[in-house]
């Protein structure tokens, strides 16, 4: 602790404080790596798109349903527990890829729902931890240090994950690349028992809480929402990364996509935390929303890999500008809600829900489109539909009216409600 306090100067960082951080950068890093390979190599193995939705749509069924039951042990059992199980389904996730090889397209659901337990295990516990382990003076280091690890992940994993992939022969690459995310993961699982016990207390109350949408306007807008987002996120989470590799036939390309996003994201995100002020909330969601909504026209018709890279920088500066203003105002309405304090578990899960349905929804509408019709035409047709889905995400926030004086808890420290997967289509 000595050494880290003379990084930090007169921040008082604490030993939980310090593993959280680092179990989130091998999350990050893993994450980086394989997270937009796995559809390729799904994809290189099948050619058809039916396998890549079959198997996200296996992952965003099972997020939901984990975080109801990762929301319950939480509340009953322990937080840290919560998260064990998260890296250590992670670390399954990898390992049974690595086991099965050639035949991973056979056994879809299976490597998508014990990938969907990990993030619902994971990201509840991450969020729950970090509200209780940061105190108001370290959580703006900590969140500082968790962005620049994150996009520091973001931009060196995808580029150097293309790079070893090309080079090698066959899937030796990805063999490579899969071995290393294993073994980051567990890592994470050894780092987790170092946490000190944090048993929980209270009664799990998410029906209340569900239920609570119609007694809080805010809360079921901001709910809806959610909905919205997602409805873009589950499909444009697989099918871009599968565009750029079709469209190059190459894993190295596809790194310089994700390389391209993340290195314009980094400098978006470091924007938007320094413009965006409190007022400025919805105009920057509409403009940021609309953004989104009509750079998904460059890659519609006469796809290019120069289009897609035009496309990934411009959603890189369309998502800051969505994303910082949302989550802060979703943050206020949580923070202000009935019972927040006691209930912050339940409000996230009911988050994720919603976010989730949208996300079922538009993998099922794939699925339809490409059952039915010629998929040369209806993907084209589908991803301008769902698309608008950040767009109409304003339409619900711009009724949402949060008053400094209307909460409904006493005065506390703010929680760190972090998004998983929020860059819904930056190849993940």
């Amino acid at each position: 602790m000595s050494k880290m306090k003379k990084i930090l100067g007169d921040v008082d960082v604490s030993r939980d404080l310090v593993l959280l951080l680092v179990i989130g950068g091998m999350y990050s890093l893993s994450i980086s790596l394989s997270n937009t390979f796995v559809n390729v190599y799904l994809w290189k193995q099948s050619g058809r798109f039916i396998d890549l939705a079959i198997y996200n749509l296996s992952i965003v069924v099972m997020q939901p349903l984990t975080f109801i039951f990762a929301g319950r042990l939480a509340k009953k059992v322990d937080r840290v527990i919560v998260l064990r199980l998260g890296v250590i389904f992670l670390a399954v996730f990898f390992l049974i890829v690595l086991m099965i090889g050639g035949a991973a397209a056979k056994l879809l659901i299976v490597l998508g729902g014990t990938l969907g337990i990990g993030y619902g295990f994971y990201w509840l516990a991450f969020n729950v931890l970090t509200f209780e382990i940061t105190e108001p003076e370290t959580r703006d280091f900590f969140n500082g240090f968790m962005g620049v690890m994150n996009s520091t992940a973001g931009m060196v994993g995808p580029i150097v994950a293309g790079f070893v992939i090309s080079r090698l022969k066959n899937f030796t690459g990805y063999t490579t690349i899969f071995t290393i995310s294993l073994l980051l993961f567990s890592g994470a699982v050894v780092l987790s028992f170092f946490f000190k016990r944090r048993k929980a207390e209270g009664d799990y109350i998410l029906g209340r809480i569900f239920h609570e949408r119609k007694n809080n306007k805010n809360w079921g807008l901001i709910t809806r929402a959610h909905f919205f987002q997602g409805l873009r996120e589950g499909t444009f989470a697989f099918v871009i990364g599968v565009f750029v590799f079709i469209s190059t036939g190459s894993e190295l390309a596809l790194g310089t996509f994700g390389l391209v996003n993340s290195a314009v994201a980094f400098l978006g995100y470091y924007l938007a935390t320094r413009v965006i002020k409190k007022n400025m909330r919805k105009r920057f969601i509409l403009i940021g929303g609309t953004l989104l909504y009509l750079s998904i026209y460059l890659i519609l018709f006469d796809l290019t890999y120069q289009k897609l890279l035009l496309y990934g920088a411009i959603i890189a500066i369309g998502y800051p500008m969505l994303l910082v203003p949302y989550s802060s105002l979703t943050f206020d309405v949580i923070g202000k809600a009935w019972s927040a304090a006691k209930a912050r578990i339940e409000y996230i899960v009911v988050k994720e829900i919603f976010l989730n349905s949208g996300r079922i929804v538009s993998i099922l509408g794939f699925i339809f489109a490409i059952s039915f019709f010629d998929e040369k035409q209806s993907i084209p047709v589908l991803l301008a539909i769902i698309g608008a889905g950040h767009f109409i995400i304003y339409f619900f926030v711009k009724r949402v009216q949060v008053e400094e004086n209307d909460s409904h808890e006493p005065a506390r420290r703010k929680p760190v409600i972090k998004n998983n997967l929020a860059d819904g289509d930056s190849g993940g």
